[in-house]
């Protein structure tokens, strides 16, 4: 099985509601489920959230809700990679263990079909263990990424190398 798991939480800190917020008359998720659904890449496409009314909206657009996210995977402070780990682990339980599984991010209404389809190749088809896109940008510069030396991804995260130099000074 190939599947495509949204994490959309409740609660945006930011943008209240961002991920059900409408976008050109259509709440944003659904360009991410479209996007999936489209590039017919997918076996099952869900979505993990805390939110009865986010997952009825997703199942509105051809993504499925089949279980509630727990209180604790969805708080400020949760990472992503533990929310797609217990929904990994929710899937092998009540079907069987995915071959891939693709990560989307709900608020993502420029995410097509062909980057989907696009990513899922380079994975087929090289030694890869994941992809993901990324584009220069120049705020905010504390999520930046960058590869080191040895070709691996680091966050650069400015406020952590700050408190770094100024404890080796000391």
């Amino acid at each position: 099985m190939i599947l495509g798991i949204i994490p959309a939480r409740a609660n945006s800190k930011r943008v209240l509601n961002k991920n059900i917020k409408n976008f050109y008359g259509k709440p944003i998720i659904s360009y991410a489920i479209k996007a999936a659904v489209n590039s017919k890449v997918f076996d099952k496409i869900i979505v993990s959230t805390d939110s009865k009314k986010i997952g009825l909206i997703a199942t509105k657009y051809g993504a499925e809700y089949l279980f509630k996210r727990p209180k604790k995977l969805s708080d400020d402070y949760t990472p992503t990679s533990h929310v797609i780990e217990h929904a990994i682990s929710w899937i092998e339980n009540k079907f069987e263990r995915p071959k891939l599984v693709c990560c989307i991010y709900p608020a993502t209404p420029l995410l097509l079909p062909g980057d989907i389809i696009k990513s899922y190749k380079m994975i087929k088809n090289s030694k890869f263990n994941y992809v993901f896109g990324a584009v220069k940008n120049s705020y905010p510069v504390q999520r930046s990424i960058y590869l080191d030396n040895n070709k691996n991804i680091q966050m650069l995260n400015i406020l952590h190398q700050k408190n770094k130099k100024e404890t080796i000074k000391k």
